[in-house]
């Protein structure tokens, strides 16, 4: 009897291991997203008249973009976009949203905060920052996020229309395209690249 015993506990505790093993491994991996390297730190200064740095994001899933107010082409899709992130992630404490302005001269803290108030911007973690011109020109060039002055411009300056994905950990993060390779940032300016980085965010949120 107790043979049989030992061979059915044993037929049991094989079938849990088939069935529970790839569950736990699952749990512990991380999603199928590339990790680019991490995020340039930065220091700014937000609609609110608040110091934001990089450290305010820790723990939290966000969004970075650069932008302006004023901005006569693609700033307002990007803006919609955005909006509808919020929307989808409203009410998530760990996840955030980062816009970064090409224009302090005419974004000041004041001017961002009548700006964020026309747009509806109820996310608490959705900063939208000013500094130094100088500065922040170069951090758009670290996160390689072209930004510039130009008087032949559309209000002035042109920008890329691109969104970063920063994980948790303050990583750069992305999916792979249909040919394997990272596509590092998603298209801000198209349906496709806000479902692909609703998509990825749920995913990061996750780990």
């Amino acid at each position: 009897m107790r043979d049989k015993s030992y061979i059915w506990i044993s037929f049991i505790v094989l079938i849990f291991g088939i069935w529970a093993v790839p569950k736990i491994i699952k749990k512990f991996e991380k999603p199928d997203l590339i990790l680019i390297g991490a995020a340039p730190e930065f220091e700014l200064i937000d609609q609110n008249q608040k110091k934001i740095t990089n450290k305010n994001y820790e723990g939290k899933v966000y969004v970075l973009e650069f932008f302006f107010a004023n901005c006569p082409t693609i700033c307002p899709i990007m803006n919609q976009n955005m909006l509808k992130l919020q929307e989808e992630f409203y009410g998530n404490l760990k996840f955030g949203i980062a816009s970064i302005t090409i224009d302090p001269l005419r974004d000041t803290s004041e001017a961002l905060k009548h700006h964020a108030e026309e747009l509806g911007v109820k996310l608490p973690f959705w900063h939208m920052m000013t500094g130094d011109s100088k500065y922040i020109f170069e951090l758009s060039n670290k996160f390689n996020l072209y930004a510039g002055a130009n008087p032949e411009a559309p209000g002035g300056f042109e920008h890329s229309g691109l969104f970063a994905l920063i994980d948790k950990e303050g990583n750069i993060r992305c999916r792979k395209d249909e040919n394997g390779n990272p596509i590092v940032y998603y298209d801000g300016t198209a349906d496709e690249g806000i479902k692909m980085i609703k998509e990825d965010i749920k995913l990061l949120l996750g780990e």
